[in-house]
C-alpha cells in the first residue's frame, strides 16, 4: 500500500499476524521508509585511514565509501600484539574520530585561504602597478596602511583570496622580512610528525633553507608542559603510553586522559587490575578523575603553588634533612639539578 492510502486508513487494523503467543504481531503496513535508514550504511568499498588533523592518535580506522563519499567510518581491530604481558592496543578510537566525516562536509569546513579584508585590499591595489615584494614593502612603509589591518586582528573581517594570492603574500613578506632583518626573524610553525610526516618535513626544510627559525609545534598550540624540557633537557619525550601498564603508581596532573587521550585511555584504567595505583590533581570532577584512587581538587589558579609545596617537601625531606640515595641519584643522572647548584666560596666556605 502506499502512504497516503496508510494515512487515510490510520484507523484500520494493520495486522496480519501473531507470534510468540500474541506478544507479537505481523502487519500489512507499507516499511519501504526503512531503506532510507538501510541506505544510510551502504557502501562500495572500505579504505584504511586515520585522523590526523591537530591529533597525534594516528588510530586506524575502516572508512566505507559510496561514490567516493565517506558514509561511516568504524575502529580497524588488527593491531598486532605487541607483547604478551600487556593489554591490546584496539581498538583505537574515540566519538570524534567515529564522527570526523561529519566535520569532513561540514558547511563550516575552511577550503580557500582566509586573508584579512584591510589587507587583502591593499594588496590587490598594491599589485596592479607593483611586483609582489615591492606590493608588500609599500604596505610596510605606509604606518597608516599597516596599522588599518594589524590593529583590528582578533575582530575576523577575513575575506577569501586564491591559492596564488596566498602563497604570494607568504614568499614576498618573507623575502621581504629575510632582506630587511635577516632571515632569523622570519620563525614558522610546522605540524608535528604524527600529523603528517610530509608536511611537518616540507615546513622544516623550508625555514631551514632560508636560515629561518623554526618554532616547535608546542609554540603553535602553546600547550607545552615547561616543567618537563627545563628539568630534563628534552622536549616532553615521554614513554608509550602502554607503560603506563607497567607503573606502580601514576600522578595525572594537567591532563584528561580519557578526554584528551582516549585511544590510549584504557591503560591507565587496565593498570588498576596489576593494583596501580593512581591520584588526579583537577579543580574538577574530570573523566580522569573517577578513575582515581585520590582525587586532589585544587583550586584553580593554585597549581603552581602546590607544585612548589610538593617541592619544597621533597627538598627538605630527602635532600636538606638527610641525603635519600634513591633521590640523590635520579637527580644526578636525569635532571639540570646539578647544573641550578653554584657554588661560591664565603669565610672559607663553600655555600
Amino acid at each position: 500500500m502506499s502512504h497516503l492510502l496508510d494515512r487515510l486508513n490510520f484507523l484500520k487494523s494493520t495486522r496480519k499476524d501473531v507470534f510468540s503467543e500474541g506478544h507479537g504481531q505481523t502487519t500489512t503496513e507499507n516499511r519501504d521508509w526503512e531503506d532510507t535508514y538501510r541506505s544510510r550504511w551502504r557502501h562500495d568499498k572500505i579504505v584504511r585511514s586515520t585522523h590526523g588533523v591537530n591529533c597525534t592518535g594516528s588510530c586506524s580506522w575502516k572508512i566505507y565509501v559510496k561514490s567516493g563519499i565517506v558514509t561511516w567510518e568504524t575502529q580497524q581491530t588488527d593491531y598486532p600484539r605487541t607483547r604478551p604481558d600487556l593489554p591490546n592496543h584496539e581498538p583505537r578510537g574515540c566519538a570524534r574520530g567515529a564522527s570526523y566525516s561529519w566535520y569532513l562536509y561540514s558547511a563550516n569546513r575552511v577550503k580557500t585561504p582566509l586573508i584579512r579584508g584591510r589587507l587583502m585590499k591593499l594588496w590587490r591595489e598594491k599589485r596592479k602597478t607593483m611586483t609582489p615584494i615591492q606590493a608588500w614593502s609599500a604596505i610596510q612603509a605606509d604606518p597608516a596602511a599597516r596599522e588599518s589591518y594589524t590593529r583590528i586582528r582578533g575582530k575576523g573581517g577575513f575575506v577569501r583570496a586564491t591559492w596564488d594570492e596566498a602563497t604570494e603574500i607568504v614568499a614576498a613578506a618573507n623575502a621581504y622580512t629575510a632582506q630587511k632583518y635577516g632571515p632569523d626573524r622570519v620563525f614558522g610553525f610546522s605540524p608535528i610528525p604524527a600529523m603528517s610526516m610530509v608536511s611537518y618535513a616540507a615546513g622544516t626544510r623550508y625555514l631551514s633553507l632560508l636560515g629561518g627559525t623554526c618554532m616547535s609545534f608546542y609554540d603553535w598550540y602553546c600547550d607545552l608542559p615547561p616543567a618537563s624540557p627545563q628539568t630534563w633537557g628534552e622536549q616532553t619525550d615521554v614513554p608509550e603510553s602502554a607503560d603506563w601498564y607497567n607503573a606502580g603508581y601514576l600522578l595525572l596532573w594537567g591532563s584528561n586522559v580519557p578526554q584528551t587521550r582516549t585511544p590510549d585511555a584504557h591503560f591507565y584504567t587496565e593498570a588498576a587490575y596489576r593494583g596501580t595505583k593512581s591520584a588526579v590533581i583537577c579543580p574538577d570532577y574530570s573523566e580522569a578523575a573517577k578513575f582515581g584512587d585520590i582525587w586532589l581538587n585544587a583550586k584553580q589558579g593554585t597549581d603552581a603553588a602546590l607544585a612548589v609545596m610538593g617541592g619544597h617537601v621533597i627538598l627538605r625531606e630527602f635532600h636538606l634533612d638527610r641525603q635519600a640515595e634513591y633521590f640523590e641519584d635520579y637527580c644526578r643522572r636525569y635532571s639540570d639539578m646539578p647544573m641550578l647548584v653554584r657554588l661560591e666560596e664565603q669565610d672559607g666556605r663553600l655555600i
